[in-house]
């Protein structure tokens, strides 16, 4: 089922499971997010729902975003996105989604803003292998060298890696598992890292990936799409000759 929220990332910490293993988490105040629009199959060819999150002053927005709030007759809200749902058709204007929509042992996928990290060299911001450091190679052990011949093709492909500005770019975690739901404090708990710093907005959506625990010693997670895809029968009733 489709499920998603908006929330805002509180920071990280570490809790323990049954076993007694530490297990980093990531708290999140998800919700509450308030349905400010809604979109029909009859009328915009599909069905999601728009929701907000977050106060904010009426300075803190345009006039346009007041008119489209005041129509749906809700607060000011500092986050608007849009979820195609399942349950779209169910919901209305003006209804509350909560921390509870999501239950633990959920895997859902986190999109947020990584964290700036300025601009940055070739090394730092894609892993680049510096010049040898002995006599005569200097001072340019760190620089991006050569960018190819300047006769043919006389040009720098797009695509080619280069300094600039590092992170602040939009990032998604796949696959995390929701260890703890607590709707009374609008909190929800994953396993492991969230993109973006702590106070950064952060899109909860349930998780498209299919994964079934591969059964034996390995406990390897396969997708059985590709699985089946990869196996030729053929070849494999050969093997098994």
């Amino acid at each position: 089922m489709k499920k998603a929220i908006i929330g805002k990332k509180v920071g990280m910490t570490q809790i323990f499971d049954e076993a007694g293993k530490v297990v980093p988490v990531t708290v999140i105040e998800a919700g509450p997010c308030v349905v400010v629009q809604k979109k029909t199959e009859d009328k915009e060819g599909y069905a999601s729902v728009q929701l907000g999150f977050g106060a904010v002053s009426d300075k803190q927005l345009s006039k346009p975003e007041k008119g489209h709030l005041a129509k749906a007759g809700v607060e000011n809200c500092k986050v608007l996105k849009e979820f195609k749902l399942d349950n779209s058709a169910e919901l209305n204007v003006g209804d509350v989604l909560k921390a509870d929509v999501f239950a633990e042992s959920d895997k859902v996928d986190i999109t947020g803003i990584s964290k700036g990290k300025g601009y940055a060299g070739v090394i730092k911001r894609w892993g680049a292998q510096r010049t040898p450091t002995s006599h005569g190679g200097g001072p340019v052990h760190r620089h991006a060298g050569s960018m190819g011949s300047g006769t043919d093709p006389s040009r720098i492909f797009p695509g080619k890696i280069g300094a600039g500005h590092m992170g602040a770019e939009q990032v998604t975690v796949q696959n995390l598992d929701v260890v703890k739901v607590d709707p009374e404090l609008n909190m929800i708990v994953v396993r492991g890292a969230v993109p973006g710093p702590k106070g950064g907005i952060v899109f909860i959506k349930s998780t498209v990936k299919t994964l079934i625990e591969k059964k034996g010693d390995a406990g390897v997670s396969v997708n059985p799409q590709k699985a089946s895809a990869r196996v030729n029968p053929q070849k494999a009733s050969a093997r098994t000759k």
